[in-house]
């Protein structure tokens, strides 16, 4: 490839919305380019990046023996009616109709496309197992898009779904995937960690979060460090304490705490540890009878520790509470403490509630909370003396760096990740849902096992700029680098020899399958160099009179600080031997 042929057009300033790294460097590389919030144009050297992460993806995804397709980006609402899910998902889903009226989505994710292909085409066990997959475009109206390809709205991912006549046969289906997973994401080379995580709107149970390690990432991550285990923050488990709870050894007090509405301001007023203050966390569940009309609601009060934060995902698992939550309003807290927020407890309600305590709380003693009243707080407090035990003890927090690891081999870190890809068992939450079965061997209906698997195309590139950049702008890993080499020609418009030597080592480095382009554009050596360390090509090949005439040309590898001579004879299996295969 020739410069001159191709589209490279570098900007020396970032748009001022453009918020992290990868943003600010795919708009100045001239990677990709806003057409609408949320929704970008690829422009050619940012889908030369995209196609070869697509490449590495359908090879591993193709030796794994999954089938290729592509469902359409627009599918009739029937499909989502029939799981539910045209209702129950919130405005990401973009709703639009036709002329004649008749609903529609623009697809976010396919499985109900994909299970009614499999309930009209997989009709006998002798079919299965069997894996579809698609590298497709997608939508989700996202209300605050940000972040460049990180969070857009319009994206593409592979979506990949296997059916399975069993249980057993779709974890070995799901086995098969995590392991592909693997293959690709080290054939990336990025660094990256698989953590168990929570299967969220998807649903399923068995289920693994690939994350690109970059400390601009929205997920926090916990592995041990002397182990195997890795989570995601939702899935992580906080252990119950093994020490029993202390017998009592202070008598409950009404302290007065004026204006300090948070356990960090009052453990700092009384001069205690924050460890010994529990927060007080109000939800409502409201029953709802057919007419849509709440007809009776029912308040939670989760108890902390002062120095934990709540983890939604835990206690949207609770018995209870797995219908769905909500925080309960200022007025409803009134009515059943007595007080507004910022001072409440357990102790002394003026109506019933359900308490909720976390593990740890569970076993503190002469601990501070609200006193329902404003401007206190109460100290000393003790369960079974001064109220009753909870009524459900369970792990309702987020681990915190220092906890006991869950497989007991150390204690727990925590690190950012950015998720570049899930896989999900699903179980037959769809098929049972959409009536998708096949004859099993002894001629009877069943519902298939799914799984489900996806790896965010355009999401990885951005994820791989967050991790691979300096001050001068992105460092690709070989894989997907838009360019593998590109030869910088000092004077190429003066000289025929260096003309002459860079179009012979262009050529050659074709010809072994190099990706390689050469800069013919006639730019000065400053302004060539950085669009290339800008653009963030591995391996750049500088070809000058001055070295030419000794029989050599400069290497430099995108993260070394100062050029390498190479003879020019030997140049080609020089790069041949540094290049990431």
């Amino acid at each position: 490839m020739k410069a001159s042929q191709f589209h490279i057009a570098t900007l020396k300033e970032a748009p001022a919305d453009a918020e992290v790294v990868s943003h600010r460097l795919m708009l100045r590389a001239g990677m990709i380019k806003k057409l609408s919030a949320g929704i970008y144009t690829y422009m050619p050297m940012g889908l030369r990046v995209i196609r070869k992460v697509e490449r590495i993806v359908r090879e591993e995804m193709d030796r794994a023996g999954a089938i290729e397709l592509t469902m359409p980006i627009v599918q009739p609402a029937e499909l989502w009616q029939e799981t539910g899910r045209f209702d129950k998902m919130g405005p990401e889903l973009l709703r639009i109709k036709d002329r004649h009226e008749r609903d529609f989505v623009i697809q976010p994710t396919s499985e109900e496309v994909v299970t009614d292909i499999a309930r009209q085409e997989l009709r006998s066990y002798k079919q299965l197992p069997k894996n579809f997959y698609q590298i497709q475009t997608k939508f989700r109206d996202e209300r605050r898009p940000r972040f460049g390809l990180m969070r857009g709205r319009e994206f593409i991912m592979k979506d990949a779904y296997s059916f399975d006549r069993d249980a057993e046969g779709a974890q070995r289906s799901y086995a098969i995937m995590a392991q592909a997973y693997r293959r690709i994401f080290d054939r990336f080379g990025l660094t990256y960690r698989a953590v168990a995580a929570d299967s969220g709107a998807i649903g399923g149970d068995l289920s693994e979060e690939f994350q690109v390690i970059a400390a601009t990432g929205e997920d926090a991550i916990v592995y041990c460090p002397t182990s195997d285990y890795a989570a995601n923050i939702e899935k992580a488990e906080a252990l119950a304490p093994q020490e029993p709870r202390p017998a009592p050894a202070q008598p409950m007090v009404k302290t007065p705490t004026p204006g300090r509405s948070t356990c960090a301001d009052v453990a700092a007023l009384l001069g205690v540890p924050l460890a010994t203050t529990v927060k007080s966390i109000v939800l409502a569940t409201d029953e709802i009878n057919e007419r849509d009309e709440v007809v009776a609601t029912r308040l939670w009060l989760l108890l902390l520790r002062g120095d934990h934060d709540m983890n939604e995902v835990k206690v949207g698992k609770l018995p209870g509470l797995a219908l769905g939550f909500r925080f309960a309003t200022e007025a409803e807290i009134v009515a059943h403490f007595g007080c507004r927020p910022g001072y409440l407890g357990p102790v002394g309600l003026k109506r019933p509630v359900t308490v909720v305590a976390d593990r740890e709380v569970a076993v503190m003693a002469d601990w501070i909370c609200g006193a329902n009243e404003v401007d206190h707080h109460l100290t000393g407090v003790n369960w079974g003396r001064d109220l009753p035990e909870p009524d459900l003890v369970a792990d309702i927090r987020n681990v915190v760096a220092g906890d006991p690891s869950p497989d007991g081999k150390g204690v727990l870190a925590i690190e950012r990740g950015i998720e570049v890809g899930h896989v999900f068992y699903l179980g037959t939450k769809y098929s049972r849902a959409m009536n998708a079965t096949f004859l099993d061997e002894d001629g009877k209906p069943k519902p298939f096992e799914m799984g489900c698997y996806g790896i965010g195309i355009t999401r990885l590139p951005a994820a791989a700029i967050e991790q691979n950049h300096d001050e001068r702008g992105i460092i690709w890993p070989d894989a997907i680098a838009p360019f593998t080499v590109v030869i910088c020609p000092i004077g190429m418009d003066r000289s025929p020899a260096v003309r002459e030597a860079a179009e012979r080592l262009h050529d050659e480095l074709a010809a072994h399958g190099v990706d390689v382009i050469l800069d013919d554009r006639g730019e000065r050596p400053g302004a060539m160099f950085a669009d290339w360390e800008l653009i963030g090509v591995p391996h750049r090949v500088t070809v000058g009179d001055r070295g030419l005439k000794d029989g050599l040309v400069e290497y430099q590898h995108r993260r070394d600080t100062a050029a390498t001579p190479v003879p020019l004879a030997d140049i080609v299996d020089w790069l041949r031997g540094r290049i990431a295969v």
